[in-house]
């Protein structure tokens, strides 16, 4: 004897069969995924930070800028515009200030990354850009000192004795919401001389 068929038995057939058909697929897709490799990006990956060897899980689309700060506690990388226009979240990558918010973390495995962070002597002593800015009295809100430390910082590795002209070369992808763009060149200009 067939059970009389309702409106409500119908659609609760319906539904039962698209959820068994729905999970079906997913475990399907989820199956295929996780046997892929060709193409496939590694989640736990280790970046040489300031000298340290460092293990961390990083999505495949996340920004450098992004893991620097939230992931390794590196606060001084700044995000500001994330869209490599202001200079805020500078750091060097093999001796070459670069904008952490325009690369991805993976495209820098094998590298040495440096923040402003690890600009410091091991004992605590300031790296000379960073005693000159303070005795230039470079910083105004300091937004963006650390970028700005660590592009002149590159520069002067690229150049120990550069020209004013060089260093506001050097400075320029840099933007000070304070318009204290002469005290860091002066700051430049002071740690040249620190350096040498």
């Amino acid at each position: 004897m067939n059970p009389k068929i309702t409106r409500r038995r119908f659609i609760k057939g319906v539904i039962f069969s698209a959820t068994a058909a729905t999970s079906g697929a997913g475990y399907y897709i989820a199956t295929a995924a996780s046997s892929r490799s060709a193409g496939a990006v590694e989640r736990l990956i280790s970046l040489s930070v300031n000298g340290r060897t460092r293990r961390v899980d990083v999505l495949p689309q996340e920004t450098l800028a992004h893991t620097i700060r939230y992931r390794l506690n590196l606060t001084g990388t700044k995000l500001a515009c994330n869209r490599g226009e202001c200079g805020a979240c500078t750091v060097m990558i093999d001796d070459v200030a670069n904008y952490s918010c325009s690369l991805l973390t993976h495209q820098v495995k094998g590298r040495e990354i440096t923040t402003v962070e690890g600009l410091r002597a091991a004992n605590g002593s300031l790296h000379p850009v960073q005693q000159a800015f303070i005795e230039e009295l470079a910083p105004q809100c300091g937004f963006c000192t650390p970028g700005q430390v660590v592009a002149a910082a590159a520069l002067l590795i690229a150049n120990p004795n550069p020209s004013r002209e060089q260093a506001r070369q050097g400075l320029s992808g840099n933007l000070c919401r304070c318009g204290a763009y002469d005290h860091y060149l002066n700051g430049v200009m002071r740690a040249a001389e620190l350096i040498s």
